[in-house]
């Protein structure tokens, strides 16, 4: 009865373990100035550079192709992003009242929310409908924000 029992717990545990994955890794890597994004795996999937000329930050692909652009927009007090093409695919701005940030796409309909959870020490992202959609947590093991998605979500 003890095998069962203990085997029945080591079968819950290992199925519960799929229930949150990590999906990305954003890590800062000093030497070439930019933000990396890698998977679970520890594959480069994407970066991010800061480009003062044109004061915006560019989301490059792990081959070198531009994939998003943001800038801020100080007279609308927001951070607005384009695509490669310079279309603008969406903005995101503070929202004071509510303590968060909020996500839009260019018809001003709200996609995302992000909140900060000073109880568990990380930023939860919520969809338009209130459900959690996943969240950040900072290793401080590894100096890096960790991105964090549930098969529940």
């Amino acid at each position: 009865m003890k095998n069962f029992l203990l085997s029945i717990i080591i079968i819950f545990l290992l199925s519960s373990a799929n229930i949150v994955s990590q999906d990305l890794t954003q890590k800062y890597n000093s030497l070439l100035d930019r933000y990396e994004f890698y998977d679970s795996y520890g594959n480069l999937e994407a970066y991010a550079k800061n480009n003062p000329l044109l004061k915006r930050i560019e989301y490059y692909d792990s081959n070198g192709n531009l994939l998003k652009t943001e800038k801020r927009n100080p007279v609308l007090n927001r951070t607005e992003t384009y695509d490669s093409y310079g279309n603008q695919k969406s903005y995101e701005k503070n929202n004071p009242l509510l303590n968060q940030k909020e996500k839009y796409d260019s018809y001003g309909n709200q996609q995302l929310t992000k909140r900060w959870n000073s109880l568990l020490e990380r930023y939860e992202v919520y969809d338009n409908y209130g459900n959690m959609k996943g969240y950040y947590k900072y290793n401080s093991l590894f100096d890096k924000w960790d991105y964090f998605n549930s098969a529940y979500w």
